[in-house]
């Protein structure tokens, strides 16, 4: 297999249908995603079987204009890379089948592919399209709607970072909410629509994030793991006990209903008790996340952090990281916003290497809900 292999790449783990082609495991052809969210906005979250019909009905379309922005065809391309797991089965099932589909009607190496593997490998793919390259070994935090989990990240044979495969140690987890998962109920509560991190995280920067006091979880056990369900339910009894709070709700609700969905058109029905409590809410999960990676980082050694997943699109993520991280003299890497959210170039960036490394999958692969990365 040439190292310069063009590698078609399918994601459907979710709510996203999304096929890339991806060249030498570092050079992006075309990325195409197409997002479901006005599908299930009225329903403030994923709806599986809903999601499993919209994959149905976009993959054929998505598939062949990642193709035609690349200029390839299928016949030009290398080899096929499907998500197995983790995700929602219906989902998943629809591309791991349209995947080996096209890989045995033209005879092409079929690679499986590990979602979380693929956010790590999204922050590499960024990076040396940037000119750089992380040095590992380092800790990956993978935060979005369905996963909070720490890695430690190493590579057993030197060499380039997108031709080798990494070996992967978990660190940490959410034990209950994810912490986009949280980011959307807390918006759910106050009348913000969904998906609500991007919302909350342009309305908390207008607020005083020393308003409300949010304690840290405290846990038995693994002082690396996560828990969001608690803050969660401490804006719950915020507004339980501030029920002046819930005309601004309803006021906003109804803006909603109308399609008024966007930040500036929500932060006039914000009041400034409102604009607290969201800049609090994301200033403790903010710190919480910040402060358990580098204290990873810490301990494991790690020469880089990498942050991966929708959650590292946050603006305040962003900056505390990239402050915190300076400070400690640990280089720290996002990918775009584009690569952030799910999608298949990080698919197709994590297959190179195992198809280098002759790791084919044959025609009894099957879709896996619960895949552990390590």
């Amino acid at each position: 297999m040439p190292r310069d292999a063009r590698i078609l790449g399918i994601e459907s783990s979710c709510d996203e249908t999304a096929a890339a082609v991806v060249g030498n495991g570092r050079t992006i052809l075309s990325s195409v995603v197409a997002s479901q969210i006005d599908v299930h906005r009225k329903y403030g979250g994923v709806v599986p079987e809903l999601a499993s019909r919209e994959h149905l009905r976009r993959i054929v379309p998505v598939v062949r204009e990642a193709l035609d922005q690349s200029g390839l065809t299928l016949a030009d391309v290398d080899a096929i890379a499907v998500t197995r797991g983790p995700g929602l089965i219906g989902s998943l099932l629809v591309g791991v089948t349209f995947g080996k589909a096209l890989a045995q009607a033209k005879a092409k190496p079929l690679i499986a592919v590990n979602h979380l593997e693929g956010h790590v490998r999204a922050v590499v793919v960024e990076a040396l399209g940037a000119g750089q390259a992380p040095e590992l070994p380092a800790v990956c935090l993978i935060v979005s709607g369905g996963h909070t989990v720490l890695y430690s990240v190493e590579q057993d044979e030197p060499g380039a970072i997108e031709a080798a495969p990494f070996r992967y140690a978990r660190i940490g987890q959410t034990r209950d909410d994810a912490a986009g998962e949280a980011y959307d109920k807390v918006a759910k509560m106050l009348a913000l629509g969904y998906p609500g991190g991007p919302v909350i995280d342009k309305l908390a920067a207008q607020g005083d994030p020393s308003a409300v006091h949010f304690g840290e979880p405290h846990m038995k056990g693994n002082p690396y793991d996560f828990s969001f369900s608690g803050i969660k339910t401490a804006v719950l009894y915020h507004l339980r006990a501030h029920p002046e709070l819930e005309l601004e709700s309803r006021t906003r609700q109804a803006a909603l209903e109308q399609g008024k969905r966007r930040a500036a058109e929500l932060l006039p029905l914000c009041g400034p008790h409102t604009l607290g409590l969201l800049a609090s809410f994301q200033r403790a999960v903010v710190t919480n996340l910040v402060a358990k990676t580098l204290a990873a980082a810490q301990q494991w050694a790690a020469r880089s952090v990498l942050v991966s997943g929708g959650v590292a699109a946050n603006r305040e993520l962003r900056e505390t990281f990239a402050a915190e991280a300076k400070r400690r003299g640990l280089a720290v890497f996002f990918p775009s916003l584009a690569l952030s959210t799910d999608n298949a170039a990080m698919i197709a960036a994590a297959a190179y290497p195992r198809l280098l490394a002759g790791e084919l999958t044959g025609d009894d692969l099957n879709a896996e809900a619960v895949l552990p990365l390590a």
